[in-house]
């Protein structure tokens, strides 16, 4: 298991610390693996999610940083979204 990845859910669960997401996201990131994201919080996993959001490490990292707005790399085409939009939008909103 890659310790980007591990460190990546752990950045993850800080920023959704006491904002509530009752739904499932996926993060695939591009020959790392994937990272999921639901009310129980932010884990290395490849389990099935409501939205699906796939980019490369570096897009990932500049997004969870805060260097990257999500719908930004989305308007790009750095990131790429397979699923429930409006799930897609109330996750940014909660990283932001």
């Amino acid at each position: 298991m890659s310790d980007i990845l591990e460190k990546a859910a752990a950045a993850l669960n800080e920023k959704l610390a006491g904002g509530a997401f009752d739904a499932s996201a996926k993060f695939a990131i591009a020959d790392l693996g994937a990272i999921v994201l639901d009310a129980d919080g932010a884990r290395v996993s490849d389990d099935d999610a409501d939205v699906t959001l796939s980019a490369d490490a570096d897009t990932f990292e500049q997004i969870l940083s805060g260097d990257l707005n999500p719908t930004g790399a989305f308007m790009s085409g750095k990131l790429t979204i397979d699923g429930d939009m409006g799930i897609a939008m109330k996750l940014a909103s909660v990283l932001a």
